[in-house]
């Protein structure tokens, strides 16, 4: 398959709410001086423009970041998104032109003590991260299967890490396959913060995932999600979530801050959102 390429849904409202709560792990992260390992298991290609024939074919980033570009007096969680975002687009004089990938919002924020670890399947995509990240000895970039690469990743020297799980789901199989390989690695690096992100095209398979791990005996289990409408058997994404498991304190109120902030904005009447414990203590 692999016919996946991000650049389609850069910026787009799944990746505020993610890079935005990425943030805010990271900067929970970096309370402590003890160095911490980011994995990525999809890492994509880096960053992306929003002026190429990807994202203008969609337009996605306009229901997204764009919608949040100008606003002052944001919550916590959306301020620091907004201004790393600016910070990508600084020598575009503010305009939004281009919007950072996952790695490149961590690049941002990673200490000299910390470092990254990128796997990424698509041949063009990995090309153009191991040039992003050419000649960084803090980054490794790895062509490979993610889950894969996750299992062989942790436990980390550091004991320290945070880990993005965000699949294309282009298979069916990738639902139960990511539920599975995020116990495993549990099981060898219990204290890491794992965030799965996750969209609701079908209910019942998003579920039947998040089930297999709320059931798993795992604890400290979060759901952040937000559906920009209702659930449907029509094609097109509905909804999108993480599912943290170890998230930091706060994380939750930070959270719903943001979701009350991006409800009327980017939803429509008969979305919702939910930010719940699924598994607590």
């Amino acid at each position: 398959m692999l016919s996946y390429r991000h650049g389609y849904h850069a910026g787009n409202y799944a990746d505020v709410l993610k890079h935005s709560m990425l943030i805010q792990v990271l900067k929970a992260m970096q309370k402590k001086d003890k160095p911490y390992v980011y994995i990525d298991t999809h890492a994509g290609a880096g960053a992306y423009s929003l002026t190429d024939e990807f994202a203008q074919k969609t337009g996605e980033y306009l229901d997204g970041v764009a919608k949040l570009w100008d606003h002052a007096n944001l919550p916590t969680a959306l301020a620091d998104y907004v201004e790393t975002v600016k910070h990508f687009n600084a020598e575009f004089d503010g305009e939004l032109t281009v919007y950072p990938g996952s790695p490149a919002i961590v690049d941002v924020e990673l200490r000299p003590q910390d470092r990254m670890v990128l796997h990424e399947l698509h041949v063009t995509d990995h090309e153009l991260l191991e040039n992003y990240f050419i000649d960084d000895k803090q980054v490794k970039v790895i062509r490979g299967d993610g889950l894969k690469g996750l299992i062989a990743a942790v436990p980390p020297l550091e004991r320290r890490g945070v880990i993005l799980i965000d699949p294309s789901y282009e298979m069916k199989t990738d639902y139960q396959d990511v539920a599975e390989t995020i116990i495993k690695a549990h099981k060898r690096f219990a204290t890491g913060t794992f965030v799965l992100w996750y969209p609701v095209v079908k209910r019942e398979q998003t579920e039947a995932m998040l089930t297999l791990l709320k059931n798993s005996g795992i604890k400290k289990q979060l759901r952040i999600e937000q559906a920009v409408s209702a659930d449907s058997d029509e094609f097109g994404m509905t909804a999108a979530g993480l599912w943290v498991i170890n998230p930091p304190w706060q994380l939750d109120v930070l959270a719903k801050e943001a979701l009350d902030y991006l409800t009327p904005l980017l939803g429509h009447a008969d979305g919702h959102t939910t930010v719940k414990w699924e598994v607590g203590e």
